[in-house]
């Protein structure tokens, strides 16, 4: 299916010289947005305790649902009856829906593989998913997102060589699958570069995937197990092997440090569980660096949780407070704390933009990761389900 070229354009605005970093333009059928960009992960169709106000309020463009989870509760018919996604949460921005190629790699002991499809066993009643190319563009077109994912197997960074080859290549043909199997011209479909930390896989994989004239393309494969030097890496042979003049996705990532690094090397966009999922348990992300609230030394703390932020949980509440929530164990607490760390995700991005523009990225990576030298202390968490 040719995609409208009247609701979707990518436009390239700046690049910074001293760094492979853009700025761009990216036009949707539910509004712009501006990259590099970071999409908040809500799984079930919510991104956890989050109105889709408060994620406008904050800056949020556009947020990312999960194929997998929808296509068990509530089913894909049911999201499609009730207006797609945009209606069925009440969200009128971009969209973007993964396509179950994470679960391939998460829920290894629940799912079986083969060239013709991934057969899933539910988590959550023991019932069967079946999951073929054609079967994830069928759902994802049902759920109505402006982007949607090419389904694609994503194997642990520790995998033998071997496995990996069949991994890439296995992605390469279920890609052109999804192609052919794609009827809605109003959807971006993107396809899916794989090749764990192996520079001639990454190239087996792009020059596999190029020749289908995907509309966009992600990286995927990363942050699954190997150390933050091989994925920048990994990410400083990739990125320039993909189109110029098409958003460049890197998915499931991450830190705000892995965000800083990978857009000087030339990413456009990002999602990630961290911000909520550090939210809920107290990790706050400030200017200058991470806090834990349940730490006693915010007990009598009266100042806000980042002076430099200007969301609701930081113009309004004190540290004192947000600690006394989480002791207390009120569900108001991880909800503060969640949009402060969205709201933080996006002033970052904000600032990187800003920075390209003005051909000032790499000192803005440089200023912050000085700021933030501790935080490696609150590097990924690992899961599947946000």
């Amino acid at each position: 299916m040719r995609l409208n070229l009247d609701q979707f354009r990518f436009e390239l605005l700046k690049s910074d010289a001293s760094t492979a970093a853009r700025r761009g333009r990216w036009s949707t059928p539910h509004g712009v947005v501006d990259t590099p960009a970071f999409m908040p992960v809500g799984t079930q169709a919510s991104v956890k305790g989050l109105t889709p106000e408060q994620l406008r309020r904050v800056g949020v463009q556009k947020v990312l649902a999960n194929t997998y989870h929808l296509a068990l509760r509530p089913g894909p018919e049911v999201v499609a009856d009730l207006g797609g996604l945009h209606g069925f949460m009440g969200w009128d921005g971009p969209i973007l829906t993964d396509s179950g190629g994470f679960q391939v790699f998460s829920l290894t002991a629940l799912r079986k593989l083969d060239d013709e499809k991934v057969v899933f066993k539910s988590h959550l009643d023991g019932s069967l998913l079946e999951l073929s190319p054609e079967r994830a563009m069928r759902i994802q077109e049902l759920l109505g997102a402006d982007c949607i994912m090419c389904l694609d197997e994503c194997p642990p960074a520790d995998a033998p060589r071997e496995k990996l080859i069949d991994a890439v290549d296995r992605t390469t043909r279920w890609a052109a699958r999804c192609r052919d199997a794609h009827q809605r011209d109003d959807q971006a479909l993107f396809g899916i570069v794989q090749g764990a930390t192996d520079r001639e896989l990454r190239e087996r994989s792009a020059a596999g995937l190029l020749p289908l004239d995907f509309p966009g393309y992600a990286i995927g494969g990363l942050s699954v197990g190997e150390a933050p030097a091989e994925m920048y890496a990994t990410l400083d042979f990739t990125a320039p092997l993909l189109p110029v003049d098409k958003p460049r996705y890197l998915m499931g990532v991450g830190t705000p440090t892995d965000l800083l690094e990978a857009v000087c090397r030339g990413i456009d966009l990002f999602d990630c569980v961290m911000p909520t999922r550090n939210g809920r348990n107290a990790l706050a992300f400030t200017s200058s660096g991470p806090v834990r609230l349940r730490n006693l030394k915010h007990q009598r703390d009266p100042g806000p949780l980042d002076v430099e932020c200007d969301c609701p949980c930081c113009t309004q509440f004190s540290r004192a407070y947000l600690r006394h929530l989480f002791m207390s164990g009120e569900m108001l607490g991880p909800v503060l704390v969640s949009w402060h760390n969205i709201a933080f995700y996006q002033r970052l991005l904000r600032g990187l933009r800003e920075a390209i523009e003005h051909g000032t990225a790499a000192e803005y990576r440089e200023r912050q990761l000085v700021r933030w030298s501790s935080m490696e202390g609150a590097r990924r968490m690992e899961g599947d389900d946000e």
